[in-house]
């Protein structure tokens, strides 16, 4: 796989070669390690990925061939800990990586691995089924994310205000009960039922809807919206009814509103044994509650390139600072309209699931194009 960016906090990192991630801005975290260091450090990051336990001195040198002995590297390790890469649970000699090895370990050591045949097939077979419309393949987004890097899944659906307008059309209900249903060029249907202020007859809302689709198609809704204040100022709709009480309905019909959330895979959290306690688990699963603070977390993705990464705290959500997100942005043709990703614990494999996330991205995008 080439051209894999990942974009994190306050450090870019935009090329991969040869499967090394390379950090392209000013970091300098990269001088206060020494090779030896950054090799013991290694180690003990990616032990602590496959076990979640503790790392002592001797299993690093018992399972890595670098001809040190246990004396030497429980010297470095307290080096370390002295530098913050590294802390000490209170019940083990062992130590366990910081949120700042893993952002070292990130930004520096990392290698990242590719999506082989096998998953490429999996995410593809996920996508045959036809005729679904754009939230069906956003569920199923989340998902195969999930299922595919055995963490959660998680999707943002594109607010309708990041959407180019296709059209607009009004359905009579009960009374001045109105249903407006939007269709943008990206394939997402917005449906809101509305108030009028008088009670419309059906052929009446017809001749709105045509109005405003002949004026405002291939509008971005940011334009939409600049264009119906213009249109309500103008003489002509002063002493036109109609078009006046279409430009209120549109402009009703067009409030910004929350982007859905999808989210899979909650429970792979419990199979993750940093996560057994359950109070620790309670604070999780409400995280995920408090959609609005996933979507602030995400929005701030929506202009990176390919890939973000949020380890622990960075996150800032308080009720997240065990977990860490990988996330890439997803577009309609050119543009950006949401963002997918997976969370999962600090100690993540980061070598397969940023590809993942990187490869699911681009199918999407590629499907939605097309739509």
């Amino acid at each position: 796989m080439t051209n894999l960016g990942v974009v994190v906090t306050f450090v870019s990192v935009s090329t991969l070669s040869r499967g090394v991630l390379t950090v392209v801005t000013g970091a300098t975290m990269n001088d206060t390690l020494s090779e030896r260091s950054r090799q013991i450090l290694e180690a003990i990051i990616e032990d602590y990925i496959r076990t979640a336990e503790p790392v002592g001195s001797r299993t690093v040198t018992r399972r890595h061939d670098l001809a040190l002995s246990p004396a030497t590297v429980r010297n470095v390790m307290s080096d370390l800990e002295e530098l913050g890469f590294l802390s000490s649970p209170h019940t083990s000699a062992g130590r366990v990586p910081t949120d700042k090895a893993f952002r070292f370990y990130v930004d520096s050591l990392l290698r990242v691995g590719t999506v082989d045949q096998e998953q490429q097939e999996e995410i593809r077979r996920h996508y045959r089924v036809q005729g679904r419309d754009v939230g069906e393949i956003l569920n199923e987004t989340s998902k195969v994310l999930s299922s595919i890097s055995h963490y959660i899944g998680i999707v943002i659906a594109p607010r309708f205000a990041a959407n180019v307008f296709r059209q607009i059309e009004f359905v009579k209900l009960c009374g001045k009960r109105i249903l407006a249903i939007l269709v943008s060029e990206s394939g997402i249907v917005q449906n809101r039922i509305i108030e009028s202020e008088d009670d419309p007859a059906a052929e009446d809302l017809v001749r709105m809807s045509n109005y405003l689709n002949s004026l405002l198609k291939g509008l971005t809704i940011s334009e939409v919206k600049r264009r119906i204040v213009g249109e309500m100022e103008s003489e002509k709709v002063r002493y036109d009814q109609l078009l006046s009480r279409a430009l209120k309905l549109s402009e009703q019909t067009l409030d910004d509103s929350t982007a859905d959330v999808f989210i899979e895979g909650q429970v792979n959290i419990l199979e993750q044994p940093e996560f057994a306690d359950v109070e620790k688990m309670k604070e999780i699963f409400r995280a995920f509650e408090e959609k609005s603070q996933l979507i602030t977390l995400l929005d701030r993705c929506m202009d990176a390139e390919r890939v973000n990464i949020f380890i622990g705290a960075e996150n800032f959500l308080s009720r997240m600072n065990q977990l860490s997100v990988v996330t890439a942005p997803y577009a309609s043709g050119p543009n950006t309209i949401g963002v997918l990703g997976v969370i999962g614990p600090t100690r993540m494999g980061y070598d397969r699931v940023i590809p993942i996330v990187d490869y699911t991205a681009r199918i999407l995008s590629q499907i939605l194009g097309r739509e």
